[in-house]
């Protein structure tokens, strides 16, 4: 029996890379998936809905059970028709992996609107869109009398994070948020028997490639033996315990690569700097830089 047995997921983003390997684990482990993709480019223009369809022919033909949706989940119907695509095809929805996502890098002086805005877009409104049909859903069986063992799986970043990348104000924006919502969301849902975490991964993806730098150190190794850290089948294994019904944690964000994972810790106040009297500019930057303002 599967640590998935019988769990009904929708996984966003899943017709290739990361959500793909979360598809074909969840399923292998006896979830039932609803595979969404809209099939985009890496910065997401275009459509092709072949991708969703092509992992949830890989998970039929291999015994399991999966439906492909290909809405975008972007707008707030996209992501209502997830949620609604689960209950009619499966009876009900008991895991949210909110994975899809795209890149239109720019630094800040450069950047344009319409980069900023589909970022966040899919980013931040996507997560929070679906999470916010799942939660209502949930909601709704809790306050029934059924006791509820959801979870949601949010993909933040290590930018925004802990480890800011120039040129990516507007993904880096769009996961910080991420994890912060995930964090209050982890508070709100708990009540409706939701647990709440996300995950901040390292993996190699169509997103990844062109990113400079990023994609040459995430090249697969030479040798077709070696462990490749960043394959991204590396990640799904701890987005499947999350997500399984006995699971414990909530609130939660994790950075996962390769064989390592590491708990995130949010914002936490440092040493303080105090006065009895009136702050003057002089005697902050006394205690902050260590010098006076001249």
């Amino acid at each position: 029996m599967g640590a998935l047995e019988g769990r009904v997921a929708a996984i966003t983003g899943a017709g290739r890379g990361i959500g793909r390997e979360h598809a074909l684990l969840f399923a292998s482990e006896g979830a039932k998936v609803v595979v969404n993709d809209l099939g985009g480019a890496p910065d997401g223009s275009g459509s092709d809905v072949s991708a969703a369809q092509a992992a949830v022919n890989e998970i039929t033909s291999a015994g399991g059970e999966a439906v492909a949706h290909t809405e975008d989940i972007s707008t707030w119907d996209g992501a209502q028709s997830l949620v609604r695509q689960a209950v009619e095809s499966f009876g009900r929805l008991d895991v949210l992996v909110n994975n899809a996502g795209i890149l239109r890098d720019g630094f800040v002086a450069s950047m344009s609107e319409e980069q900023w805005d589909a970022v966040l877009r899919v980013h931040l409104k996507g997560h929070f869109a679906c999470m916010r049909h799942a939660a209502e859903h949930w909601k709704t069986r809790s306050k029934a009398g059924e006791q509820v063992k959801g979870a949601v799986i949010n993909t933040a970043s290590a930018s925004g994070t802990y480890l800011p990348n120039p040129g990516q104000t507007n993904y880096g924006a769009a996961k910080a948020g991420i994890a912060a919502l995930s964090l209050v969301a982890a508070a709100e849902l708990e009540r409706y028997g939701v647990r709440v975490n996300a995950i901040a991964p390292a993996a190699r993806t169509r997103l990844t490639e062109d990113v400079p730098m990023i994609g040459e150190m995430m090249k697969a190794p030479e040798d077709p033996d070696a462990f490749d850290p960043f394959d991204p089948k590396h990640v799904s294994p701890l987005v499947a315990y999350l997500a399984s019904e006995d699971c414990p944690i909530t609130g939660k964000l994790f950075a996962v690569q390769g064989g390592s994972i590491a708990e995130c810790q949010n914002w936490q106040l440092g040493e303080a700097i105090s006065t009895d009297g009136d702050w003057t500019i002089e005697l902050i930057a006394g205690e902050l830089a260590g010098a006076p303002v001249s």
